[in-house]
């Protein structure tokens, strides 16, 4: 790989006019079709498969309204009793008719008339219906909703909206993420030392993150996409593109102060530092695209996503930073900040002394690193998984607003209605039938009241909404659900009628389910992948053992972290935690999807130094520290880059992105100072020459890739070799 790479690198060095065109037209040509053909994101969670999505399928010609955008108009007057009072009714009606009126929608019922007014007489509540699905509800719509509400806010009423059509989540507005950049820009300045080298990482990854958005916004003209996918590549992308470049750039560096000419230099570097680039992302990729195993479709499309951003990220690195490093030439060290000292000098590092100090104490490091992880990671016991809804928006939105009034004036419940959908078509007494297992409904635990059921007679089928006693994210609203299932058997017996259990509360607890049970087959494939790739990277057996019980050590703490910000509360005040409660169900997953190929590409950079240092014939412990000495330093300002890039997005108030980046950052943290740079070197200490040790067996099939750049530099060597010989003969 290295040799290839080598080559690659001198060429987009020699060629930079070229490639710099070239990735010029990419861009201007990705973001031409992102303004031709980019269309609308979606908010929906949809699981094929599911029995809340499977019923939804099947009555979807009987009851079109049920697949169709709603949302709830809640009118709260300023006292008790005040929304029933005749200016008041007189408001909320002119508004429910204006909005009646609005292109789209299909029905909004008078909350008099249904009786959806609170026993306290302060709130009622206007269902909207629109005419076609969620997703295909536009901006302007729901803004045309909010006009014609104008009569009852005219009158005094505070109007608020939620439901489906109302709970929008994840929208990427270049406010967090630029906080990140600038806090990525201050760890490069203070790690390269000079502003011309500090700026070409973040120029080179901005450049792979425009490409790789505007392609992926160009998609959702022709493709589902859910609005978390396009976050998700920006965080991800962002992170690799200015972590790779940096890997590198610091290696270009180092070679120019040994002495090479920038061209070597930079050959070599793409070569050696951009192998464990290419590696590293590889390893990215697989685990962000091995989603799919868990069989979500937005999950795989956020994988897929993700996977696209790395992919442009490591292309940009191993061909656009070479040309731009063309470009710079010797300029890399203009306008410095401070005068550094060039790594061919030797000098001891902290890198050195730290490495030093946990070689000497390999056992204490590992033994204190275990505890201090272990007790980070307790919480993740306690995990409980859940989907997003208008409880956990920010305080202060419409959608959060109109949640808690309809959750303190009707009931919780009434913000988690279940649909029951009893057909009775086979049944001997259809009408009896749908009675009778409403009857056997409201007697269950759980379920504080039943709506009137709607009725389609020409097809037997009804549909009973089931109001619970408690919200969408509480555990006695799934028993409740599963209670329903588990007395499908007794209720066909008893009438001949089939029943299933569907609605959006439903079918997030189906999603939350699905998305648990995916987890030990998805950690499994993840563990397999890298100890196939690590140890086709070293040819070693503990190395690859120990990364990966590293790696789920990382992932652990995470979840334990996760699990006390944000479903027990801990630091509440200090993080802006929209709403304590169940996890959101794809962060787990995606969490390691993510970590592991972030995790994977810190073992890659220090332990591949150990190895060159081992291959030279340094004593074990020695090549650890050298390995340590020669990574510590980029891969402490990879780790910080990457910990403000995600953390940037713990800023924000979207209940999907917040947990996500706070679980990334936290990851990467744990990750790169405990695990890599603290457990990693006290182990290898600990094994000494086994670490190395790979079965003669192995060692036939399995490929040998030159991250190390071993072969490469045997063959430049002969290459100087001859070309000597003619001028000495």
């Amino acid at each position: 790989m290295a040799t290839y790479l080598y080559r690659l690198g001198r060429y987009c060095f020699r060629r930079r006019r070229a490639v710099l065109a070239v990735w010029i037209a990419v861009l201007i040509a990705v973001c031409g079709a992102a303004g031709a053909f980019a269309g609308k994101t979606s908010d929906e969670f949809k699981v094929p498969g599911t029995e809340a999505q499977a019923t939804l399928d099947r009555i979807k010609d009987t009851f079109p309204a049920q697949g169709h955008g709603s949302a709830q108009v809640v009118f709260a007057a300023p006292a008790g009793g005040g929304i029933a009072a005749p200016d008041a009714a007189k408001a909320v009606g002119a508004s429910v008719e204006r909005i009646a009126h609005v292109p789209g929608v299909a029905a909004v019922p008078d909350p008099y008339a249904t009786g959806a007014v609170s026993p306290d007489g302060r709130v009622a509540i206007a269902l909207v219906s629109f005419d076609h699905k969620l997703a295909e509800v536009t901006d302007q719509q729901r803004e045309a909703v909010r006009a014609a509400a104008e009569p009852a806010r005219a009158a005094g009423l505070d109007v608020a909206f939620g439901g489906d059509a109302y709970n929008r989540m994840a929208k990427v507005e270049g406010g967090s993420e630029s906080i990140g950049v600038v806090v990525a820009g201050a760890v490069l300045v203070i790690t390269l030392g000079t502003l011309v080298a500090a700026g070409l990482p973040l120029l080179t990854a901005l450049a792979g993150v425009g490409v790789a958005m505007a392609g992926l916004l160009a998609l959702t003209g022709s493709f589902e996409i859910i609005t978390t996918a396009p976050v998700l590549a920006l965080m991800v992308g962002l992170a690799v593109g200015i972590d790779y470049a940096l890997f590198i750039l610091f290696r270009h560096r180092r070679h120019l102060d040994e002495g090479l000419e920038p061209e070597e230099a930079a050959a070599r570097a793409t070569a050696t530092a951009g192998s464990a680039v290419v590696f590293a992302g590889l390893t990215v990729v697989v685990a962000l695209a091995g989603l799919a195993v868990a069989g979500v479709p937005f999950l795989t499309v956020m994988g897929l996503a993700a996977s696209g951003a790395v992919v442009v990220a490591v292309l940009v690195a191993i061909t656009l930073l070479p040309a731009v490093l063309g470009f710079v030439g010797r300029g890399i060290d203009r306008l410095p900040l401070w005068k550094r000292a060039p790594a061919a000098n030797g000098g001891t590092t902290m890198g050195e002394r730290w490495a030093r100090f946990v070689v000497r104490r390999p056992l204490p490091v590992l033994l204190l690193g275990l505890t201090g992880l272990g007790v980070l990671a307790a919480p993740a016991a306690s995990l409980d998984l859940g989907l997003p809804g208008g409880g956990s928006q920010a305080v202060g939105t419409d959608a959060r607003k109109a949640y808690d009034l309809v959750s303190d004036s009707f009931g919780p419940g009434f913000n988690a209605p279940l649909v029951v959908v009893v057909d009775a078509h086979d049944a001997p007494n259809p009408e009896q039938a749908v009675q009778t297992v409403a009857g056997r409904l409201q007697t269950l635990e759980g379920v504080r009241t039943l709506l009137p059921p709607t009725v389609d007679r020409a097809s037997g089928t009804a549909l009973v909404p089931v109001i619970p006693t408690t919200g969408p994210d509480h555990a006695d609203t799934r028993a409740l659900v599963n209670e329903i299932r588990d007395q499908r058997a007794a209720l066909r017996s008893a009438t001949g009628a089939s029943v299933a259990v569907t609605g959006t509360t439903a079918a997030n607890i189906d999603v939350s389910t699905k998305l648990d049970q995916a987890l030990p087959p998805f950690v499994a494939v993840i563990a397999g992948i890298a100890l196939v790739l690590l140890a086709l990277a070293f040819r070693s057996i503990l190395v690859p053992l120990k990364a990966v019980l590293g790696f789920l050590l990382s992932i652990a703490a995470s979840l334990g972290a996760v699990v006390a910000v944000y479903q027990w509360g801990w630091l509440d005040g200090f993080i802006d935690v929209p709403k304590v409660g169940p996890v959101v169900s794809f962060v787990p997953i995606l969490l390691i999807g993510v970590l592991f190929g972030l995790a994977m590409d810190y073992e890659l950079f220090l332990v591949s130094g150990m190895k060159e240092q081992h291959v030279h014939g340094k004593a074990p412990r020695e090549a650890v520290v050298g390995g340590v000495k020669g990574g510590a330093r980029v891969v402490t300002a990879a780790a910080l880059i990457m910990v403000s890039v995600f953390g940037a997005f713990v800023l924000g108030d979207d209940p999907i992105v917040q947990p996500i980046g706070f679980a990334l950052a936290v990851g990467v943290l744990v990750d790169a100072f405990v695990v890599r740079m603290a457990l990693v070197p006290a182990a290898m200490a600990l094994f000494g020459r086994a670490a190395w040790w790979f079965p003669r067996s192995l060692g036939k099939v399995v490929p040998k890739v030159d991250m190390e750049g071993e072969e490469l530099m045997a063959r430049l060597a002969e290459e100087k070799r001859e070309a000597k010989e003619p001028a000495g003969v």
